[in-house]
């Protein structure tokens, strides 16, 4: 079957070692074939691309971790991409780290792992679900309680857990700042509800809960802009992972900083449901057709997005 895949570890120059070819298709025990109609990208790939978390014996590695698609019976299903691991220290492991990924004709994933799309919602959209925006739900719902919240503070917008981030905070309720470097991408942070702050802005109020995947750079603004007890969510660290915390504002403004990865099936069900209600919309930065996935990947790798990177296959 037709694939993208990692050839080869390429930790500085990651698309030269991407590959669009044919690699064979096998079902685990258990496990069911599913045709892939859409799936998105994030930027675990280019990790992956570079040789972090996937060791060379693992190669040729199919990449992607979402998909939305036909399971065997014609029934549109949704992938939800944490399978269980043993072998790894979390205890689980996404598509494309142990087991073939999404970025394919088709896709083998254990049956529990498949969540019926519900009338109404696109292939293309349900597949910006399972990694990014489940992400940013599971930060703002379940880490960061974001019910208990008035205002929201989002790091970096513009990719995909952010940009996911501000979409949900609005569609919540919550009063939602975010940031990002460029005005064109504060722009459009603005034109979906949320206000716009300058990175190191000053905030009209201090906020309940801070959404990170910027690491470095953005940390102690973070900390600033925490109102008492509020929660620092981190699930990222693409600015620079070696952030410098003042203990004395921890402990003072007894503030929590919470680290989270991707979240559970459940809530991914509820995120379909938001979409099918018409609560929210993923937002697309561009689409491409499968053969396109090397143009894909480069706009990816740009970070001139503002959403997420679809395939469609």
């Amino acid at each position: 079957m037709r694939a993208a895949y990692v050839s080869s570890l390429q930790p500085d120059a990651p698309l030269s070692g991407l590959s669009v070819g044919e690699l064979p298709f096998s079902v685990p025990d258990g496990w069911v074939p599913v045709t892939v109609r859409a799936s998105s990208l994030n930027q675990h790939d280019i990790w992956s691309l570079r040789g972090v978390g996937l060791p060379a014996d693992r190669l040729p590695m199919i990449l992607g971790c979402d998909a939305a698609g036909v399971d065997p019976d014609g029934r549109p299903v949704l992938v939800y991409p944490v399978v269980e691991d043993k072998g790894d220290p979390r205890g689980y492991s996404l598509f494309s780290e142990r087991y073939p990924g999404t970025l394919a004709e088709q896709v083998a994933a254990p049956r529990e792992n498949l969540l019926p799309i519900p009338d109404g919602v696109s292939f293309a959209d349900a597949a910006c679900l399972p990694t990014a925006w489940l992400t940013a739900y599971h930060m703002l719902v379940t880490r960061g309680r974001v019910a208990d919240a008035g205002a929201i503070l989002v790091q970096g917008a513009g990719g995909g857990v952010a940009t996911a981030a501000v979409a949900l905070g609005v569609a919540l309720g919550k009063r939602v700042y975010a940031t990002s470097r460029e005005q064109w991408k504060r722009d459009r942070v603005s034109e979906l509800g949320a206000v716009a702050v300058a990175p190191g802005g000053r905030l009209p109020e201090r906020v309940d809960v801070v959404i990170e995947s910027v690491g470095e750079p953005t940390f102690e603004h973070s900390m600033k802009c925490a109102a008492p007890g509020a929660r620092i969510v981190v699930c990222g660290a693409t600015g620079g992972h070696l952030a410098r915390v003042d203990l004395r504002r921890v402990f003072a403004m007894q503030l929590e900083i919470l680290g989270s990865s991707m979240g559970t099936p459940a809530e991914l069900g509820e995120l379909l449901g938001m979409c099918a209600s018409g609560t929210i919309g993923p937002v697309i930065d561009s689409s491409f057709a499968f053969e396109q996935a090397p143009d894909a990947f480069a706009r990816l790798l740009s970070g001139e997005l503002f959403g997420k990177v679809v395939l469609e296959h």
